[in-house]
């Protein structure tokens, strides 16, 4: 099974259209089209529908595609850490990263690890909840930055210890729930969940720790912006880290709600894939990260 083959079906499969991924790979349509016919008698199967308005998949070619975007990540991630082992730290890092990581650790750290390794490019993805990990699982991030999520399997990953995280509950401005002064007053409230469905999240994590059944699930978000709206224009009720719930912009809109139970105490830190830390440019991030929380919590030193 050749390699430039099943890009041919990627992007035919992306773009919708075989005159465009034909573009997207600087090939005619007819060459294009001729990879995409030796896969499928290869495997003696149909993997696009052809109609006048472009293509689609079928079952058979998802499996296929899922399968070739996951082998032409890794083998991409192969010649990078190739590269760097030889002394050319060249190639791509991708980083997913919860808000609070964007807003107190990113910055920094692209300052740093950008001047010593120029050649590196970086791209930030934003996470409100990532204790699936399901991204740097499949490799679609290098590295996964936010709360370490509890009971994570034994040598999977690498873990990188970095600071505490306080996460607050907020509502609207004005809402009458503000007054609330224990989580119980909370119980029955709809809450904004941040995790990959209503059955996962900090809110959930938040009530179970004090024995409690979770709150209804009134919004499932994964913005930041999302997440800040629907709070601050309406009834929900929210988790968010005290660095952003009390930062100017968002203090316009919400207030913290001050319950005796107190914040979820979380600990942010950086993951990678245990294979992944071996290459050189997620080592030296994971080393600028750390550097960038050491100067956060001593800006003096």
């Amino acid at each position: 099974m050749k390699l430039t083959n099943l890009r041919a079906l990627v992007a035919a499969i992306d773009e919708g259209s075989m005159r465009a991924a034909a573009r997207r790979l600087g090939v005619s349509q007819p060459a294009l089209t001729k990879m995409v016919r030796e896969l499928e008698r290869e495997l003696a199967t149909t993997l696009l529908l052809r109609s006048t308005t472009g293509v689609l998949a079928t079952a058979q070619g998802m499996v296929l595609y899922d399968r070739a975007v996951a082998a032409d990540r890794e083998l991409a991630h192969a010649v990078d850490q190739i590269q760097q082992l030889d002394g050319r730290m060249t190639g791509s890092l991708t980083i997913g990263a919860v808000p609070l990581a964007v807003m107190l650790l990113v910055p920094e750290t692209l300052r740093t690890f950008g001047r010593a390794f120029p050649d590196i490019q970086l791209r930030i993805i934003e996470e409100l909840y990532i204790a699936q990990l399901t991204r740097l699982r499949k490799g679609e991030v290098d590295i996964a930055l936010g709360p370490l999520p509890e009971h994570l399997p034994s040598g999977e990953f690498a873990v990188e210890t970095l600071m505490p995280i306080d996460m607050v509950i907020v509502v609207r401005k004005g809402n009458p729930l503000g007054r609330a002064r224990r989580l119980a007053d909370l119980a029955q409230a709809p809450w904004v969940y941040t995790g990959a469905n209503a059955d996962s999240g900090y809110a959930k994590t938040l009530f179970e720790n004090h024995g409690m059944k979770p709150p209804p699930a009134g919004a499932l978000v994964n913005s930041t912006l999302g997440l800040l709206s629907i709070i601050a224009s309406g009834n929900c009720v929210g988790l968010l880290p005290h660095q952003i719930a009390v930062h100017p912009f968002a203090a316009q809109h919400l207030q913290v709600v001050a319950v005796t139970e107190g914040p979820l105490q979380l600990t942010l830190g950086a993951l990678a894939r245990a294979d992944a830390a071996l290459k050189p440019s997620v080592r030296h991030f994971m080393a600028h990260l750390h550097r960038a929380a050491h100067h956060l919590s001593d800006p003096l030193r």
